[in-house]
């Protein structure tokens, strides 16, 4: 039977005719980044929230249902969460860790749309070392200058007064390493924090490998900055995205029920 997916289209930034039409597409685009989270391995137990604000009520986020597997989430399954912590939308619960973190980066930051965090393995790995990443491959260039590290862990996330101290560390970066807690990303797009997030996973594990080898050679200040200009633009992360959109909802459409 033929597949009933539309083969994918050369890809441009979308215009939304209606606020309506631009929340379906943060909540499908969020679906689906759940769904490759899933995939790639970054869901520990309930752990692991990416928030998407909206677009009407900017002070209410989607987010992933508190115990529901990254690998099931649907569109239908997310729920809308106010700055106070309440379900406004949907019938799950929400993680308080979710709340206390990304309410404040969403207060902090009005500029980023979506975050994401999860207990990813290479992730947490780096994040015991409590530095940042080395500009050492033309990927992790894309967060040159543009990371930050939170050093600091005082327990599980569920005071908003921790989620301020790791907005105020996230600052203006697109990033975070949360010393002995793992990563954190923005963007503008729900599709540029998601493809930070997956990127700097896979930074993460390049250089635990390059550093287990030997002693990495770094990449000299001026290729940093061509590599940053081409690789870390808020477009080179929504780019970045868009054929691991293609692919997971070819592999699995009812994410979008």
């Amino acid at each position: 039977m033929a597949n009933t997916v539309p083969r994918p289209t050369p890809h441009t930034m979308p215009e939304f005719d209606s606020v309506d039409d631009e929340r379906l597409h943060r909540k499908q685009r969020l679906a689906a980044t759940f769904r490759l989270f899933g995939r790639f391995g970054f869901n520990e137990g309930v752990a692991g929230h990416v928030t998407a604000r909206d677009p009407e009520h900017e002070n209410l986020f989607w987010v992933n249902p508190f115990g529901l597997s990254f690998d099931l989430i649907r569109v239908s399954d997310l729920i809308l969460v106010d700055h106070n912590g309440s379900v406004v939308e949907g019938d799950w619960p929400v993680n308080q860790a979710a709340f206390a973190i990304h309410s404040q980066i969403h207060q902090a930051r009005p500029d980023v749309v979506a975050a994401a965090h999860t207990h990813s393995k290479q992730g947490r790995a780096w994040s015991t070392l409590g530095r940042p990443l080395s500009m050492i491959t033309q990927d992790v260039c894309a967060f040159h200058n543009d990371h930050a590290l939170f050093d600091d862990y005082t327990g599980v996330v569920l005071d908003v007064e921790e989620g301020k101290r790791i907005a105020v560390a996230l600052g203006d970066n697109k990033a975070a390493i949360l010393r002995n807690h793992g990563l954190l990303t923005v963007g503008h797009t729900v599709d540029e924090a998601a493809w930070w997030y997956i990127t700097m996973e896979r930074s993460c594990e390049v250089q635990l490998m390059a550093e287990a080898a030997g002693t990495p050679v770094e990449i000299d200040p001026e290729g940093v900055q061509q590599a940053y200009d081409v690789v870390g633009s808020h477009m080179a992360g929504w780019f970045s995205f868009q054929p691991l959109y293609d692919k997971i909802v070819a592999d699995q459409p009812d994410l979008l029920d």
